[in-house]
């Protein structure tokens, strides 16, 4: 209360960049686990106090994976060699299979890219600040084009991290998948790219947080954190996102662009539970494992409460309610809510399977209400089919 009344005080501007470091100083106070914390401090630093995602048009990052060179060719992995004929036969292409002469009008109020159920009216009407129909409607497009836009900013991480993993991973049968994964990534990059460019003409910078595990996965050499990070975590987290947004939006382009990016993703998180499982249960030392656990975790919990839209408060609200009250609308928006229920949903079965759910691990989920999700279906369990047979 006392840090309240001492903000009120100060200039808006100053205001502002005082917030932003306290909020940015509770992420790092959440970390529970050392270790965790030094690993990921590097690119904390990179992303939250040097803001090199915001401030520099190229980041260099350092990776040092090992480069796995197979000359026996042993084919002896017969599920990740289906995988694989799945993803040769399912490939698609941008140009033939959307319909971009597709007219797309981002402030028609009619057809929106995402509907008022993100924030809804009641919902809306907390704000100290009246919107008119027409800033509402503007609202709506600045978070679509800022969603949208950490998507495309996740496909140019995921784009790196598959063709690292392609590098590293010891198995023929998954070489082969990664290349058919890293066209993957490179045809979403280019339609949300595509997207944002010619239909909305709009976008956001990369969010800090997201940076920071972009970064993190980026530059750490060891092939299976890679994997966890990107095809497990990430993966995951990108397919709570995309369903969310596909279920609020009534724009016919966009529901298909993401009904065919959400077949790809699952794909995606099914080669990383494939090539994860035995190596973590089988493999690791018990401190190894413990490590990726405790990591998954902190990353879970970033994920849960880190991805704020902090750059449509700066743009819209700023100065007139401070980051914490916009940060307590925006996570328990029912859109957010929502976000989170796909994400966890599939997440956590994943974690389990692969063997990173240990009676350990599982009371910090527990205090966050994540082992719900349990009950799921891991992503070895699901087809391409399965995961658009219920979006709506």
């Amino acid at each position: 209360m006392i840090l309240d009344s001492m903000l009120r005080g100060m200039p808006a501007g100053a205001r502002g960049r005082v917030e932003e470091a306290i909020d940015n100083i509770s992420v790092v106070l959440q970390m529970r686990n050392p270790k965790v914390f030094a690993s990921m401090a590097p690119s904390a630093v990179r992303g939250l106090a040097l803001k090199q995602g915001k401030r520099k048009s190229v980041v260099h990052m350092n990776s040092h994976h090992p480069v796995t060179f197979d000359l026996t060719y042993k084919m002896d992995f017969p599920e990740m060699r289906r995988l694989y004929q799945r993803a040769v036969e399912n490939q698609w292409n941008a140009d033939k299979d959307l319909d971009w002469t597709t007219d797309v009008d981002p402030r028609n109020p009619e057809i929106p890219i995402i509907s008022n159920d993100f924030f809804p009216d009641d919902y809306i009407q907390q704000l100290p600040v009246k919107l008119t129909g027409k800033q509402r409607i503007e609202l709506n497009y600045n978070i679509a084009c800022w969603m949208l836009s950490q998507f495309m900013h996740g496909e140019q991480g995921a784009l790196y991290a598959s063709a690292q993993v392609t590098e590293s991973v010891g198995w023929m049968e998954g070489k082969l998948f990664g290349g058919t994964q890293v066209m993957d990534e490179a045809r979403h990059l280019e339609v949300f790219n595509r997207y944002l460019t010619d239909k909305l003409n709009k976008r956001y910078d990369v969010n800090d947080n997201l940076f920071v595990i972009l970064d993190d996965l980026l530059t750490d050499a060891r092939w299976d954190f890679k994997f966890l990070g990107m095809q497990i975590m990430v993966e995951g987290l990108a397919l709570g996102a995309f369903r969310t947004i596909h279920n609020m939006s009534k724009e016919p382009l966009l529901k298909n662009l993401l009904k065919y990016v959400i077949k790809d993703e699952a794909r995606h998180v099914h080669y990383g539970v494939l090539a994860l499982k035995d190596h973590f249960t089988n493999e690791l030392s018990d401190a190894e494992r413990r490590e990726r656990e405790d990591w998954a975790f902190e990353v879970a919990v970033l994920m849960r409460n880190r991805f704020m839209a902090h750059e449509i408060f700066e743009e819209w609200f700023e100065g007139i309610i401070s980051r914490r009250e916009w940060n307590n609308l925006i996570s328990n928006s029912p859109a957010m809510m929502q976000f989170r229920q796909n994400m966890f949903y599939r997440l956590i079965p994943n974690l389990d399977f692969i063997g990173l759910m240990s009676p350990r691990i599982r009371p910090y989920y527990d205090k966050f209400g994540m082992l719900d999700y349990l009950k799921g279906k891991n992503a070895s369990q699901l087809s391409e089919q399965d995961m658009v047979a219920d979006l709506s």
